[in-house]
């Protein structure tokens, strides 16, 4: 039994999803993990980690748009405003969504179906540095 672990930093330039699905492929390929599990955990408060299809763009921008209807920034409703109008609704947003995921690895390849990747979804609308954990548990 092996375990891994590693961090990858992915700076963000406003709201929106990056994905990041070849950075952990290649991490897994360089490491030659083959099978077991690889769990992945934003140390964020104001962004989230999903799987989300990657071949249609239009569908990330809805996601957006349904969100920022959802949560609006600068509602008067929220008085945690210390870094800005889209402080509370960023953590809001992340609440909704998740800060971790664990997939599958058989064969050194993650278990994702033919239109998925792995995402961070940026919730501020200025540039940050985000870092995510990667754990390894297999062979």
């Amino acid at each position: 039994m092996r375990q891994a672990f590693h961090e990858l930093v992915i700076n963000t330039r406003t709201r929106g999803l990056v994905e990041f699905t070849a950075a952990v492929e290649q991490w897994i390929a360089d490491n030659n993990f083959r099978d077991g599990l690889v769990t992945l955990h934003l140390r964020h408060t104001s962004a989230s980690l999903l799987i989300q299809e990657n071949a249609a763009p239009d569908i990330r921008r809805d996601l957006d748009a349904f969100f920022a209807r959802l949560v609006r920034d600068g509602d008067s409703l929220f008085s945690h405003t210390a870094e800005g109008d889209d402080d509370m609704p960023a953590h809001i947003r992340t609440a909704l969504t998740a800060v971790n995921l664990s997939l599958p690895l058989h064969g050194g390849c993650l278990t994702l179906g033919t239109w998925q990747g792995l995402y961070l979804w940026e919730h501020r609308t200025h540039p940050h540095t985000r870092r995510i954990a990667l754990h390894f548990i297999g062979e």
